[in-house]
C-alpha cells in the first residue's frame, strides 16, 4: 500500500503531526477519542508525505502522489465495521428519481464509477486507494484499502428498507448503502487490521498550553466539573414518523398525534415517541423497565419525568403525559392546539427523529436529528 512505501522519516513526521493535532482535541470536543478535522488531516497528509493536495478539486481523490489517487477518510473507529459516506449525488437526483430500486442503484453505481474514472483520466492516475484515519480513546489508527469500482455485474443482496429511503447492496467485494433522502452513497469500511497505531495524549487544558506558546496568561477561574461527553454515551435514535402503508407519514391518531386518538377524552398535548421493537431487542438494557420513571433532559436543559409504557414498551412518554407534547408540539413545533403534526412539517425543519443518550439508569437526554438519521441508525444497528 501507499503509506508503507513512504520514507520512514516522512511517516514519522506524519504520525507526529497527527498526534500533536489530536492532543489539542479539547479545543473542540469533550470526547476521549482524538478530534480531527477532515480538511486538516488532508493537509497534514500532503505536507508530511509530499503529496499534491486535491482536496479543493471536484474529484474523487483528496491527494495525489506517484500516480496514485488517495481518498482520505477520517471517522470514529466504532465497531470497526462502520458505513462511511463516499459520494453525494444531490445534483444528479433527476437521473434516478422515480426509478425502481434496481434501476436507481445501477444509475448511482454508474455515476460513482464514472467519477472515479474521470479523476484518473484527469490527473494521470493509475490506481486509487482509501487512506483511512480512525479514532478511538487515546489512539489514532491508520488503514488503507483499494478504491474499487463498484462491480455492476455482481450487484446482489439488494434490499430496500425504511419506506424505500435506504437501499443496501453488495458487489462481491464491498457492502454499500444508498440513502435516497440524502442522495448519499455509503460504503462499509472494515478496519480491524491497522497498518499504524498512534498513541495520543489529549491535553487537559490546551488553552493554557497555547497561552504559554504565544506568551500570554489566562486568568484563573473555577470551572464546574464536566459530565461524561455525549460522544461516549450509549444512545438510540427514535423515529418521529411511521413507515406503515405506502408513504412515510406521522400517524394522525397515534405517536405525535396521540391526542387525536379515538376513545376516551384526551389532553390536547398528549403524545408519545414510538420505540421500534427492534431497538428493545438490540439494546434490551438501554431503557428502564416499563413504567419506571426517569429524568429526561431537553435541549433547553429543562427536565421532564419520563417513562416507557404501553404494550411491548413501545412508547416514550412523559409524566404527566401532556408535558412532552407541551414542549414538542407547542414550544418547538409552534403548533396550535389540536393542529395535526405532519411529516411535511418535519421535512421543512430537516428533522425526522430524536436521539436519546443514556447517562445512567435514571438520567437521559434528548435532542433532534436531521432527515435520514433514523434510517442510517437502523441500517447500522438493526439485527436483520
Amino acid at each position: 500500500m501507499f503509506y508503507t512505501n513512504q520514507p520512514a522519516i516522512n511517516r514519522t513526521s506524519y504520525k507526529q503531526m497527527l498526534s500533536s493535532t489530536g492532543s489539542l482535541s479539547n479545543l473542540f470536543s469533550d470526547s476521549d477519542s482524538p478530534f480531527l478535522v477532515s480538511r486538516n488531516v488532508e493537509n497534514v497528509f500532503c505536507e508530511a508525505l509530499g503529496a499534491e493536495n486535491l482536496g479543493r478539486s471536484d474529484c474523487s481523490a483528496d491527494a495525489l502522489k506517484e500516480r496514485i489517487g488517495i481518498g482520505i477518510k477520517t471517522f470514529l473507529h466504532g465497531n470497526g465495521k462502520t458505513l462511511q459516506k463516499v459520494a453525494e449525488f444531490n445534483k444528479n437526483s433527476d437521473l434516478y428519481r422515480g426509478k425502481s430500486p434496481k434501476e436507481l442503484i445501477n444509475t448511482v453505481v454508474s455515476l460513482r464509477n464514472e467519477r472515479i474514472e474521470f479523476t484518473k483520466r484527469t490527473y494521470g492516475i493509475d490506481s486509487m486507494i482509501y487512506h483511512c484515519i480512525t479514532r478511538k480513546p487515546g489512539k489514532i489508527l491508520i488503514f488503507e484499502e483499494t478504491m474499487d469500482l463498484v462491480q455492476t455485474s455482481s450487484i446482489a443482496k439488494l434490499k430496500v428498507s425504511n419506506n424505500r429511503n435506504i437501499i443496501t447492496f453488495e458487489d462481491g467485494k464491498h457492502e454499500y448503502s444508498f440513502n435516497v433522502t440524502k442522495s448519499t452513497l455509503y460504503k462499509r469500511f472494515i478496519t480491524d487490521e491497522p497498518i499504524e497505531e498512534i498513541d495520543v495524549e489529549i491535553l487537559e487544558n490546551p488553552y493554557q498550553e497555547l497561552a504559554k506558546f504565544f506568551g500570554f496568561k489566562i486568568a484563573p477561574i473555577q470551572l464546574p466539573s464536566l459530565s461524561t461527553p455525549l460522544e461516549n454515551l450509549e444512545r438510540v435514535i427514535l423515529p418521529l414518523f411511521s413507515d406503515r402503508g405506502n408513504k412515510r407519514h406521522v400517524p394522525v391518531k397515534s405517536g405525535l398525534n396521540q391526542w387525536n386518538a379515538a376513545g376516551r377524552p384526551r389532553n390536547a398535548n398528549e403524545i408519545y415517541i414510538p420505540i421500534p421493537k427492534w431497538i428493545h431487542h438490540n439494546s434490551p438494557k438501554f431503557f428502564p423497565d416499563r413504567d419506571q420513571p426517569f429524568q429526561l433532559r431537553l435541549p433547553d436543559k429543562s427536565l421532564l419525568s419520563a417513562k416507557v409504557c404501553q404494550d411491548n414498551s413501545k412508547a416514550l412518554m412523559s409524566n404527566p403525559n401532556s408535558a412532552l407534547g407541551e414542549w414538542l408540539l407547542r414550544q418547538v413545533m409552534n403548533l396550535g392546539e389540536r393542529e395535526l403534526l405532519t411529516y411535511e412539517m418535519l421535512k421543512r425543519l430537516n428533522i425526522d427523529s430524536v436521539i436519546v443518550y443514556k447517562h445512567s439508569e435514571d438520567h437521559y437526554t434528548i435532542d433532534f436529528c436531521s432527515l435520514g438519521s433514523f434510517d442510517e441508525f437502523q441500517n447500522e444497528h438493526s439485527k436483520h
